[in-house]
């Protein structure tokens, strides 16, 4: 396993300017969050010029990019772009988002299917954000999900199996079908608190995922709208060095 940051931590600036943050704060890999309502980094851009971005990423960073993260559903024409463009900087992790509450599962069964098929032409993971709001917020319909389109994991985020109508149950059914993972410090009245004041036991997370002989990223996910600044730097390195202890 390694730690990562997604770009998200810094989604209140540019790309560019986020690259360099992550890389002042002692981070070399980085997820790249893609959201069409920001400035940061939207994927229709993306999808518009596959070249064009590999070159640009390029020439923006060294930092080496280990996963994209979708923030909203996209078109498959625009996802098949995206995996054109993860195939270009050897990521080989896409996590979406699972359909809202009351989607009937059978049309998102349909949808992962699209998808998967796209994502498998490219050699590339495919896996479902789990969070509140969304049909992954039920720990074992996030299971049967991922059962019903075999090839399809989950990008565990704890946050929101802490934080959430779930909270108190037992989520341990997930971790045979993570590809990902999203890390914050988290209670179950606040989705995200100081490192250590909150209830995420990361050892645990990191022994559960070890039994299934996950080798892949802990992906740091700190949200900028709970934090400014210093804050937020500080922050971000205590949890880098707290997952790296583990490691």
């Amino acid at each position: 396993m390694f730690v990562a940051v997604s770009s998200q931590c810094f989604s209140d600036s540019s790309f560019p300017a986020a690259c360099q943050q992550a890389a002042d704060l002692g981070y070399d890999k980085i997820e790249l969050w893609l959201n069409e309502s920001s400035d940061h980094l939207k994927p229709s851009q993306i999808a518009a010029s596959p070249t064009k971005f590999f070159q640009v990423y390029r020439e923006t960073t060294r930092l080496t990019p280990i996963a994209i993260n979708l923030q909203e559903d996209v078109q498959l024409d625009v996802f098949e772009n995206l995996c054109k463009v993860s195939k270009m900087l050897k990521i080989t992790q896409i996590t979406i988002p699972a359909a809202t509450l009351g989607t009937p599962f059978n049309e998102e069964i349909d949808r992962l299917r699209s998808r998967l098929a796209a994502s498998n032409s490219a050699g590339i993971r495919l896996s479902l954000k789990t969070k509140t709001g969304h049909l992954t917020e039920d720990p074992q319909t996030a299971v049967e999900l991922c059962q019903a389109v075999p090839g399809l994991g989950l990008t565990l985020d704890v946050s929101y199996y802490i934080c959430g109508r779930f909270a108190g149950q037992s989520y341990d059914q997930v971790f045979p079908y993570v590809y990902h993972v999203h890390l914050r410090d988290t209670t179950p009245s606040q989705v995200q608190v100081p490192v250590g004041l909150g209830d995420v036991d990361y050892s645990r997370i990191v022994s559960q995922l070890r039994r299934f002989n996950y080798n892949r990223a802990l992906s740091v996910e700190i949200l900028p709208e709970w934090l400014q600044g210093q804050e937020r730097a500080l922050e971000l390195r205590k949890i880098r060095m707290l997952l790296e202890t583990l490691l």
